[in-house]
């Protein structure tokens, strides 16, 4: 039963394989990036110009990412003299044309997923023999001021070098521009001097113009071209009132208010931290590593409280404290000894933590609540209703709370209405190697109030955007947006009204303050900026609502939403293709939820395999869910899901995702597998599993099991090590002039290693192994191999050894895979012991770093790994290279400044 299973994985690798692009059979002749900014909103056009170099039509692919917080306003195709525009529809109405589409027996889908500031788009069109196909993508976003500055993001990754590559940045701000910067992976060494930078008092202009050979050797590069960020980082000139104000003629007005200054107010804060049994290992030593730099960073005037909790709440000091250097010390040690355990009663938490912050109201101080779980509730009040309630009467609008949800395990619905309940905002923490600087980067951006109770007047103002702010943080910025009535500016009177430290201050109109543009900026741009401003806070509002009035602030959100063309959580884009191709529907990914995948091929699977699949919901069997995350044959009001008849503490997982090919730009297989009952395989050892309402049987669930890998130097006592924290399939080899590829999918015990493993050379020869040894294909479909022969496939050899290892040699290259057991369970580790001599190759078993530079040991060490400084910790890790494992010390490093380009580009695909 369990071969089965294996062979559908099999399946699942074939189409990850073939699904990797002949980039000789076109040609991306042009790609430009061109973004315009304008008091501080940025609109983008990607133009991608393709031609199909071959004798026979051919499937063209458009693949880009984009900021989270953008919205997606245009999309066309230019074929053949003909133009093909993209409708954003309500997403009742795109999916009934996608139905209708699917009844036609169409199949093809748009994806995009949400990673932690970019999603990804992507479409095809099949093109003729010889002809060029023109993409045209346009999104709009308003930059946001944290930590003092503008960062405007742009991913560029064309998917193969390109002769004509362009990304053009230009900003005009009225107020003036105090710097212009650029940062990024795409901003250093190889690629510095492609970078050109002008700046004036009111605009600035960024050029990126790369060279093929550029767009081949930086270090985020390779055959494939470029795969990274350039970030365009700004701030504007600040005065000391009432801030900037931009007016045009259509009667529009958009309000930036920062000013510069100000006085530092003293806060209260209390820290909430879940200790629960689901926070071990490395999200708590990251937890208790952030603390420790946050308490560093508080004042001596400022107050504190410390917090921790699962089933029980446990205190630091039962009142707050001031925040002198022998209470931070005290504090620090506390910290230090934080320990996960037990279950997770958030309720009573974030209620002992208001508790303390009104027992100590101080006059002239800013009070702050902060909450960091990684779970559900599970002890005490459970149900999220009610501790909503209880949070909101408890708080009754004295300060914000803001909620920090550690990973994919959280409700995030839950704490994000909790937090717009309570004037604050839910952040996600992304279960990464940088977790704690993510935890310290948002206290930072809530560290130093400046102003509290802001109220934003406009007197001759109207249809205005949120007005009342209960905090004005350091390095942030405040934007109202509205329309002036009757288009009068001389009876519209701005001012704000807001508290500083002990005192109320009144920031009213002075000359100067307000601009009408003049022709410098377009009237239809503030319009848009306001468009875009009513339309986020809309779908915020509507969370916080239920009934009739939530119904109607999701109508008028819809309707604007339409009008001006975005695609958002409320609409879709339909993209329009020549008579007889595949409909396609673009939707708009809300954070915390798995994205919808529609119409996507899947390839058939082993006897007895059927898929199954609905528009609206892709999940895990479950014979019960406590949350309704997404259970096959059960209601379910959110997505996700898990399979099992019980699931562990801390909630769900995340529905059975896109399919990601990092570096490669492909999607597709968005299911729920589904085997009958007749031929039902045990899911994983791991998991158990139980029998659905509707008889069917699920995929297992993935998990966050850390698995090290050691990279170990002739030249170093010590070893460096990473960690990858999820059962990803991931590109392990790859030597495109010899087209070969080795593919691993990594199984789901912690600290294991690879369930299956695929060997490729060329289109035809593959070899695959799991724990029972070796699968090939030379006399048909995949079969398992019964006899211990060795054999020969193509250019691929394999020699079995008797201590369970194989031996793979494909001309000059020699690769080994070792079979270990672990906990009763097997699993599979490939090393490399000759690598071919060639310059192109990439993957994770193609690492170069030859040597490190100890920088700093106290406090924390510090290494220099090509060229850049970071911090690692000791740390130890098996060493699976050999065939009987031993646990060796290693320096633990950041997995992205070990590996030679981010992760995600070695991901082929994402079980999350």
């Amino acid at each position: 039963m369990r071969r089965k299973r294996e062979l559908y994985l099999l399946c699942l690798f074939l189409v990850l394989a073939a699904a990797l692009p002949d980039k000789d059979d076109w040609d991306i002749y042009s790609f430009h990036i061109n973004s315009t900014v304008t008091s501080r909103f940025a609109t983008t056009v990607i133009t991608s110009r393709v031609a199909n170099r071959k004798d026979e039509s051919k499937e063209i692919e458009f693949h880009v990412q984009i900021p989270k917080n953008a919205f997606i306003s245009k999309f066309r195709m230019f074929i053949d003299g003909q133009v093909y525009d993209g409708i954003v529809k309500t997403k009742e109405q795109a999916q009934q044309q996608y139905t209708d589409a699917v009844s036609r027996g169409q199949s093809a889908g748009i994806v995009s997923s949400v990673g932690r500031t970019m999603e990804e788009f992507k479409t095809s069109v099949n093109v003729a023999a010889h002809k060029k196909v023109t993409f045209e993508l346009t999104y709009e976003e308003l930059l946001k001021r944290t930590h003092g500055i503008y960062e405007m993001q742009v991913h560029a990754r064309p998917m193969k070098p390109v002769k004509d590559f362009k990304l053009d940045v230009y900003i005009y701000e009225k107020a003036g521009i105090s710097f212009v910067d650029v940062k990024g992976g795409l901003s250093t060494k190889a690629l510095a001097n492609a970078i050109t930078k002008t700046q004036t008092d009111e605009q600035a202009w960024v050029h990126f113009y790369p060279t093929e050979d550029q767009q081949k050797s930086c270090e985020y590069c390779g055959e494939d071209g470029m795969n990274g960020d350039l970030v365009i980082v700004y701030d504007v000139k600040r005065d000391t009132g009432l801030g900037d104000i931009k007016l045009t003629s259509d009667g529009y007005f958009v309000h930036h208010f920062a000013p510069s200054n100000l006085t530092r107010i003293p806060k209260n804060v209390v820290f909430v931290i879940d200790q629960s049994g689901s926070m071990n290992g490395k999200k708590m030593e990251q937890t208790r590593t952030a603390l420790l730099h946050i308490l560093n960073d508080l004042a001596e005037n400022d107050f504190f409280g410390l917090i921790t909790f699962d089933s029980e709440i446990f205190h630091w000091k039962r009142e707050l404290v001031q925040a002198t250097s022998e209470n931070l010390h005290l504090a620090k040690e506390f910290a230090r000894n934080i320990v996960d355990r037990g279950a997770t009663d958030i309720n009573g938490a974030i209620l002992e933590g208001a508790r303390m912050l009104n027992a100590h109201p101080r006059e002239g101080s800013a009070s702050i609540l902060i909450l960091l779980t990684d779970g559900d509730p599970t002890s005490g009040v459970t149900n999220p209703q009610r501790i909503q309630s209880n949070v909101k009467q408890a708080i009754a609008g004295k300060f914000p709370l803001y909620c920090l949800g550690f990973g994919f395990d959280v409700n995030f619905e839950f704490l994000e209405k909790m937090s717009l309940q309570n004037s604050g905002l839910a952040r996600r923490i992304y279960q990464d190697s940088d977790a704690d600087l993510q935890l310290k980067g948002f206290y930072e951006e809530v560290a130093t109030p400046l102003l509290t109770d802001v109220t934003m007047i406009y007197i001759g103002g109207t249809n205005l955007t949120q007005t009342n702010f209960s905090q004005f943080y350091n390095g942030s910025e405040i934007v109202v947006a509205g329309k002036i009535i009757d288009n009068n500016i001389e009876t519209f009177i701005p001012q704000v009204v807001a508290i500083s430290s002990e005192r109320k201050v009144n920031f009213s109109k002075t000359t100067g303050s307000m601009d009408s543009s003049n022709g410098t900026v377009s009237d239809g741009v503030l319009q848009r900026v306001w468009a875009y401003l009513t339309v986020k806070q809309l779908l915020e509002k509507e969370l916080l609502l239920s009934g009739s009035e939530k119904q109607k602030v999701k109508d008028e959100a819809l309707q604007l939403s339409l009008k001006y063309s975005f695609v958002t959580p409320l609409t879709s884009m339909v993209v329009t293709k020549p008579e007889g191709e595949n409909t396609q529907i673009l939707h708009k990914p809300k954070e915390g939820k798995a994205p919808q995948l529609h119409g996507l091929s899947l390839p058939p699977g082993p006897p007895g395999f059927s898929y199954a699949a609905s528009p609206s919901h892709i999940g895990y069997a479950g014979s019960s869910s406590p949350r309704g995350r997404g259970y096959a044959g059960s209601s379910s009001p959110r997505g996700g899901g898990y399979a099992g008849s019980s699931r562990p503490r801390g909630g769900g997982y995340r529905s059975f995702p896109s399919l990601r090919v990092g570096g490669h730009g492909h999607s597709g297989l968005g299911r729920v597998l589904k085997p009958d009952m007749a031929h039902a395989p045990p899911v994983h050892p791991t998991y158990s599993s139980s029998r659905t309402r509707g008889g069917n049987w699920a995929m297992p669930p993935p998990r966050f099991a850390p698995h090290k890998f050691l990279l170990k130097m002739e030249n170093q006592s010590q070893p460096l090590c990473f960690e990858i924290n999820k059962t990803f399939i991931l590109l392990l080899f790859h030597h495109p002039s010899k087209e070969v590829r080795v593919i691993g999918m990594l199984d789901a015990i912690t600290h294991g290693g690879f369930r299956t493993i695929l060997i490729q050379a060329g289109s035809e020869e593959m070899v695959a192994f799991n724990h029972l040894g070796v699968l090939d294909r030379r006399d048909g479909p995949f079969a398992q191999q019964t006899t211990n022969d060795n054999f020969t496939t193509g250019r691929i050899k394999v020699i079995r050894q008797p201590d369970k290892e194989f031996h793979i040699t494909l001309e000059d290259m020699h690769l080994v895979i070792f079979v270990h057991e672990k906990d009763g369970y097997k699993f599979l580790w490939p090393v490399v012991h000759r690598m071919p001599n060639a310059n192109n190759i990439e993957g994770i078993l193609a690492l170069s770093i030859t040597s490190y530079v100890e920088v700093e040991s106290t406090p924390l060490t510090k290494l220099r790994i090509r060229d850049r400084e970071v911090y690692v910790n000791s740390s130890s890790a098996a060493d699976y290279s050999i065939t009987e494992p031993v646990d060796i010390s290693c320096w633990l490093t950041p997995t992205d400044d070990v590996l030679e380009k981010p992760l995600r580009h070695y991901i082929l695909y994402d079980f999350q």
